[in-house]
């Protein structure tokens, strides 16, 4: 078990490194699959895609207490999620880390 951690872990630092490293760690996770990575990935995942929708929302909107609100938000999930990978552990970022491993089941 230890073992699949280590493997995954690369994998799953490079998903929290914008949308764009989400898929990118997406396709480095397709053969071999790392359960450890995969967990990281959707977490990473959801964060991103989250605060893309909540800036395009807000963009209409402008509110500027609301967009450092916004970023607060995202940068204190990105922190959280990203100290999971570095430190081996599978810990979903709160409120929204158990939607998101229901949600983003295409990740495999």
């Amino acid at each position: 078990m230890a073992e699949n951690v280590v493997e995954g872990k690369n994998t799953a630092i490079i998903s929290y490194l914008t949308l764009i490293g989400a898929l990118i760690a997406i396709t480095m996770n397709m053969e071999p699959k790392h359960d450890f990575a995969r967990f990281h990935i959707r977490q990473a995942f959801g964060i991103h895609l989250l605060f893309h929708a909540f800036a395009l929302f807000s963009s209409v909107w402008y509110n500027q207490y609301g967009l450092y609100g916004l970023y607060i938000c995202y940068l204190a999930l990105w922190f959280y999620g990203f100290l999971g990978a570095l430190n081996n552990k599978k810990q979903d970022v709160p409120l929204l880390g158990t939607y998101f491993q229901k949600w983003f089941t295409f990740i495999q």
